[in-house]
């Protein structure tokens, strides 16, 4: 196809998207295969003409907008196909298989992820995009969407296999955490020692296993994350709790959608605050959870910042600080526009996210993130006393509620719902790839972000 070719995006009456099943799906088909190959007699993303890129963009909204019509009528019908009239537990990365399988169109397949995932970020397509409408109306739904919450706090396959030598040993190296178990302790150690603990697709698996484990362990009642110590050149020697999103990574097009964004607030850290879910039987099944605490060293930084707001007890170094620059990223902080201003109160939750205001572990505003503040040379003496507090079969119970009372399954869900959306939108905003690609150009090479 050359520059000067008419237009052919695809001819779908939305209508047909709307009809019964069986005739809805043999139409977004029929749509999908046509918008594939207009791309597939264009240039490479990034190479094309204004008037090519124009092409691509009105035919990808118009396929697009017929996806969305079509989960807006069938939503609920597609998620019983896919999990057995929800009897099947799918997680995130297996219901989108599952889906551009069962419904050829919907989202993209394994091949054409595989071939996105070997391009930079400012250069791929987008298919991730569609992953987005996909979560967003199955998220949407509280049949499809509450379902897909309780899969995605069962352990993980990695995690089961693993379990067996964890509570034998008590150890556990994950690759870029650490788990250890001291006495009635799980202590998860993040040891991205180059990089200053800034999170990639790895890091978000290796962190649910260690939850996983430390959750699943009889012998756990507390758990415990805290940096390791780096050897970053700039914090050599020093522990640093997290630097937030790799934006190398994010740069390069190795940060998904799917494995990392969705996984790691579905995932982990959904089970930070809840726990995990067994097949345990009897009247007393359901979620397994623990009290947990973390411990800033030196700085926790976007998504370093939006895991302190789950934990239940946060303490800090006297020198460290929390910082959340979403607006100078791009990108939607997980779900810390949910969380946080329930933790700070509107006003400084907008200065915190929209123009990137730092706070420091000693100033007054600190109290509403931290605990408590220590220097550094008491900071492992305080650690230990207040794991001390949080043992005990009463502090379990209440801390419980006071989750299910600060944040509903529901809410959380409905958040979830419109985050999927956005944050597949930012990912291939022109703003947010020129962002990137300008902080990385200047960064350190090791790190995603060097503060």
């Amino acid at each position: 196809m050359t520059a000067t070719a008419e237009p052919t995006a695809p001819h779908i009456d939305p209508d047909d998207v709307r009809a019964p099943l069986p005739r809805a799906r043999q139409a977004l088909e029929q749509a999908a295969r046509h918008h594939q190959t207009l791309l597939d007699g264009l240039p490479p993303h990034g190479e094309r003409s204004v008037r090519q890129q124009t092409l691509a963009a009105t035919a990808a909204d118009i396929v697009r907008d017929l996806r969305a019509a079509f989960l807006d009528t069938h939503t609920d019908a597609v998620y019983d196909e896919l999990t057995d009239r929800r009897t099947r537990p799918l997680r995130i990365d297996e219901l989108a298989r599952a889906a551009a399988t069962a419904f050829p169109g919907l989202v993209p397949t394994d091949d054409q992820l595989a071939t996105e995932r070997g391009r930079p970020q400012a250069r791929k397509e987008g298919h991730e995009i569609d992953q987005g409408i996909f979560f967003s109306r199955i998220l949407r739904s509280p049949l499809a969407g509450a379902h897909l919450l309780d899969a995605m706090l069962r352990p993980t396959p990695r995690a089961a296999a693993l379990l067996p030598e964890f509570t034998r040993t008590g150890r556990a190296d994950l690759g870029s955490v650490r788990l250890e178990r001291t006495g009635a302790v799980a202590r998860l150690t993040m040891c991205r020692d180059d990089a200053l603990n800034a999170e990639d697709n790895a890091q978000v698996d290796d962190m649910e296993t260690a939850v996983d484990l430390a959750l699943l362990d009889p012998a756990v009642e507390v758990g415990l994350l805290r940096g390791g110590e780096m050897t970053h050149p700039r914090y050599r020697g020093r522990r640093v709790f997290s630097a937030g999103i790799n934006l190398k990574a994010l740069h390069s097009g190795d940060i998904s959608l799917v494995d990392f964004l969705l996984r790691r607030e579905l995932g982990y850290i959904h089970k930070l605050l809840r726990g995990i879910r067994t097949d345990a039987p009897g009247w007393r099944s359901g979620a397994t959870d623990k009290p947990w605490m973390a411990v800033v060293d030196s700085f926790a930084i976007g998504g370093g910042a939006q895991l302190l707001l789950v934990f239940d007890h946060v303490i800090a170094a006297a020198d460290a600080y929390v910082s959340l620059p979403a607006a100078q990223e791009g990108i939607v902080p997980g779900a810390a526009n949910f969380r946080l201003t329930r933790s700070t109160g509107p006003r400084l939750a907008r200065q915190v996210i929209l123009e990137g205001r730092r706070i420091f572990a000693t100033e007054p505003d600190a109290r509403f993130l931290v605990d408590e503040v220590h220097d550094r040379t008491d900071l492992d003496l305080a650690v230990e006393r207040s794991v001390e507090r949080l043992r005990g079969s009463a502090v379990l119970a209440n801390r419980r509620m006071l989750n299910l009372s600060e944040e509903s399954p529901d809410d959380f869900r409905r958040y979830m719902s419109e985050f999927a959306l956005q944050q597949a939108l930012r990912l291939y905003s022109t703003d947010v790839i020129d962002k990137v690609g300008r902080f990385t150009t200047a960064s350190a090479p090791a790190a995603g972000r060097t503060p």
